[in-house]
């Protein structure tokens, strides 16, 4: 049986594998909403192992400060944001690729540091 952990941990990776799909060719905006929703699926995971409540952006942005908080490193909290912008982009597209492509690299850095904390 799945947990709710394993679900939104294993969500965040396939969303994570979609964006260098997306990304390769040329689609933005599907590039952008999946970078959001994978480093919104691995805080969900966090917050679903710890018993923190992950409802709705500022459940999501509440638990990223409670993270870096916890272990000091800031880059949670920047590669966030960066998702953040990636999902404005999804509605505006106003980033240009390179951002799009940097952006992503930091939230797949993020998957990665977020999987550890969850398991």
């Amino acid at each position: 049986m799945t947990t709710r952990t394993q679900y939104h941990a294993a969500t965040a990776l396939d969303f994570m594998a979609k964006t260098r799909s997306y990304l390769d060719e040329g689609d933005l905006l599907q590039a952008s909403e999946k970078g959001w929703g994978a480093a919104a699926q691995a805080v969900k995971a966090v917050a679903e192992a710890r018993g923190w409540q992950h409802n709705g952006h500022y459940e999501l942005f509440a638990a990223v400060n409670r993270l870096t908080d916890e272990t000091g490193d800031q880059d949670i909290r920047r590669a966030f944001a960066a998702a953040n912008a990636l999902h404005t982009n999804f509605y505006e597209g106003w980033l240009p690729r390179e951002t799009v492509a940097a952006h992503l690299s930091d939230i797949e850095e993020l998957v990665g540091k977020l999987r550890a904390l969850s398991d």
